[in-house]
């Protein structure tokens, strides 16, 4: 074929990458929202009209309406009103944002794989005529000018819309200042519900129109979709003409270098170029593009949103919080230990926890400590896994076969000069830039080392030995919690100490850090390291587990399911790295294929209601209930006579407790507590309302921490619920005065 031929080929394909780039545009530009859940909304609406068309026997033109103007649309208003509006509303970062259509993205991949399966299909309908046109001598399918054409059309339609009309006057105002907007009479709400549903309209028509063209798979088109975002770069997320020419344009190269053939290494390398130009362009354009036209203030890139934990305390803690962090670490070895009481099929199945919790960990050193979004930890998890298949059998430059323990740490090592690499150039950009950056590097790694039959065929996984002898299921397992105990220990010490304070500094305030002298490029590079080979070693581990190396398992839609499983539970805590491991594998063990996607995705929903994931509910939480249990049985320094008396009468001290708080604030009025406020040596007292039951030893223990977190935190509570009854008790409150601080979110009743 002619080069003119190759180019008019291509059109199609690029007509169609424009598109989407279009309705990407839409939805950041009316919204503030980079939209990655485009890629899973297109696929859904792809399997539902194959689904019409093949199945149900509807006619193409209906089955095409139903899916283009009632399903995608209605998605987008779906979103707009359930998932995106509430974090809106509350002014959330566009971290949140991000990683809420990731959670989309995820919910949306569970869908399909649930209902449809894993499996390909190649009978995906067209919704135009398989004729071709005759332009001079070459012919030109009739899909490809229609899809030109759609291009032109939406390009001239969206450039009037937001030039000429009142519409687009209110599309600005809302994403400069939704508030501000909102009290200026514009329907903010409207505004953002239009915009989503026209870039879902816009995802719909674009999955529909590449199923033809490629197999039918809930991957693959997904990852085909979010591929054309190097569209979006190139037009820096803001200009409709150059998306459109850089999608015509990227689409052609690819088709044109199909006549370029070379030999040896260099020809395997552009074979996999040929059909893999888009992402490739993605990862150039983001290093050279120097920055994009980011909304607000472009700090999609830092997750100190999503964190809710400070940093640890530098003095000596209390004996009874040792005492909690004890026993807190005590149960969770418990439970890692409780698969080596299961049956052989499943502590096989429990194989993989350890292995995912130790990638998952890597993403807590990166984003939950450090603040950088990555979304590409399979593809460092994924070479850790190949550096050690090919060490232990003896296939990496020339070096001789290493036995397979110690060929994974020395892969998990030689993983982190990787890291080291890629992250240099990644540190340097930030935002949005930062997250598309890693999921490229992830995805060319995937594409260009993983896929390809010179590096990842022939590779074979001997059982672990360990002095000469082969570790059984119980013994790798042992050994794979050796491997996350190291794990762990890495976490601890990067959170603890001057470095856990600078990088949780540098989390949340980059800027503010570097001015006060911390070395923030230093501590970004250092988190990138450890954070590879962590995922490395978590890497090697998983295909261990599995006995065999699975390009699968490190495919960069995994990147994209396991960052949002560690947002989900908690970017920032260990322990939920550690219960989203398990939670995912536990799912895909009791339940069909993709349920643990499905489940991840509708967890991710509640991110809107959420901030900070599962893991900062669970804190919420437990410091509600502190403060409910301190609010009914901790008398305040207000407290009146009357009303401590009959407290004490009524109830009276819980025994042992009296004095286990240390320096708490009540009177001196015998034993009982009364008004005012002692010294540091008086201590505090806790009584029971009438009838109450006595504690049991474990109740007890309850109250004795929450007299001394009460105490400890320097913090009074207004008069006890029991004490307020009582016409007597009006009476004396009359003589209350000065300020009456509360614990913070629980409501108290004010004296008179």
């Amino acid at each position: 074929m002619t080069s003119i031929d190759l180019a008019l080929t291509a059109i199609s394909l690029g007509a169609i990458a424009a598109l989407s780039g279009i309705g990407v545009l839409v939805t950041y530009r009316t919204n503030g929202v980079l939209n990655f859940a485009q890629g899973g909304i297109a696929t859904l609406v792809a399997y539902v009209f194959r689904e019409m068309v093949v199945e149900w026997g509807l006619p193409i033109w209906l089955a095409a309406v139903l899916a283009l103007a009632v399903l995608s649309p209605g998605i987008g208003l779906l979103l707009e009103r359930l998932v995106f509006r509430p974090l809106a509303r509350r002014r959330a970062s566009a971290a949140e944002s991000l990683v809420a259509s990731l959670g989309v993205l995820v919910l949306t991949l569970g869908m399909t794989a649930g209902i449809w399966g894993l499996g390909s299909r190649g009978d995906a309908p067209s919704i135009f005529p398989a004729d071709t046109v005759k332009i001079g001598d070459t012919r030109v399918g009739v899909d490809a000018l229609a899809e030109l054409a759609m291009v032109v059309v939406f390009c001239v339609v969206l450039g009037i819309l937001g030039a000429k009309t009142k519409f687009g006057r209110q599309v600005r105002a809302v994403v400069d200042d939704r508030q501000l907007a909102e009290l200026s009479g514009v329907p903010a709400d409207k505004v953002a519900a239009a915009g989503w549903a026209l870039g879902t309209t816009m995802a719909g028509l674009t999955g529909i129109l590449l199923a033809p063209q490629f197999r039918l798979t809930p991957y693959g088109l997904t990852l085909l979709v979010l591929e054309t975002f190097a569209v979006v770069v190139a037009a820096r997320l803001a200009s409709l003409p150059v998306a459109v020419l850089t999608a015509l344009g990227i689409a052609v190269a690819q088709s044109e270098l199909k006549q370029v053939t070379l030999d040896g290494d260099a020809g395997t390398v552009l074979t996999v170029l040929q059909s893999n130009l888009f992402i490739v362009m993605l990862l150039v354009l983001l290093l050279v593009v120097p920055r994009l036209r980011e909304l607000g203030n472009g700090d999609s890139g830092s997750t100190g949103s999503f964190s809710s934990r400070g940093a640890p305390p530098s003095g000596p803690v209390s004996r009874d919080e040792a005492r909690r962090d004890v026993l807190g670490k005590l149960g969770g070895a418990a439970l890692l230990m409780a698969p080596m009481t299961f049956a052989p099929a499943d502590l096989r199945s429990a194989f993989m926890v350890p292995a995912l919790a130790l990638i998952f960990l890597s993403l807590v050193i990166l984003t939950g400590y450090s603040g950088q979004l990555s979304l590409g930890v399979a593809g460092y998890a994924g070479l850790g896994s190949l550096f050690t298949l090919k060490l232990a059998n003896g296939d990496l430059f020339g070096l001789p076969a290493v036995p397979g323990i110690w060929a994974m740490f020395l892969g998990a090592i030689m993983v982190a000069p990787i890291g080291l690499i890629t992250g240099w150039p990644a540190i340097r950009r930030r935002g949005l830039v930062l997250a598309l950056t890693t999921f490229a590097v992830g995805a060319v790694v995937s594409r260009f080392v993983f896929e390809q039959p010179d590096f990842a065929s022939g590779l074979y996984v001997d059982p672990l030995e360990l002095f000469g002898a082969e570790l059984g299921d119980k013994a790798f397992y042992l050994f794979e919690l050796f491997c996350l105990g190291l794990g762990l220990l890495v976490v601890r010490s990067l959170h603890h100490g001057r470095i856990g304070r600078a990088l949780l500094a540098v989390r949340d305030h980059s800027e503010g850090a570097a001015a006060v002298g911390v070395d923030v490029r230093s501590l970004k590079l250092l988190a990138f390291t450890i954070s590879s080979a962590v995922a490395g070693l978590g890497g090697a581990l998983l295909t261990f587990s599995a006995s065999s190396f699975s390009t699968d398992d490190f495919a960069p839609m995994q990147s994209l399911l396991w960052f949002t499983a560690v947002v989900v539970f908690g970017a920032d805590s260990a322990a939920g790295a550690i219960i989203a491991a398990g939670f995912i594998v536990a799912i895909d063990v009791l339940a069909p294929a993709g349920s643990s996607i499905l489940a991840v995705g509708i967890l991710a929903l509640s991110l809107g209601w959420l901030p900070g994931g599962l893991a900062s509910a669970v804190r919420g939480g437990i410091a509600w209930v502190a403060r409910v249990l301190a609010d009914e049985f901790v008398p305040s320094a207000h407290t009146t006579h009357a009303a401590a008396n009959r407290l004490t009468r009524a109830g009276g001290a819980v025994p042992g407790i009296a004095g286990a708080a240390g320096a708490t604030r009540h009177g001196a009025a015998g034993s009982s507590a009364s008004g005012g406020s002692g010294g540091s040596g008086d201590s505090i007292r806790i009584v029971l309302p009438a009838g109450a039951p006595r504690p049991t030893p474990l109740g007890e223990t309850l109250l004795i921490a929450v007299a001394n977190h009460t105490a400890r935190s320097g913090l009074t509570l207004d008069m006890l619920p029991s004490a307020r009854a009582g016409e007597a008790d009006s009476v004396e409150r009359q003589g209350l005065s000065g300020p009456r601080p509360h614990l913070p979110a629980v409501p108290v009743e004010r004296g008179a």
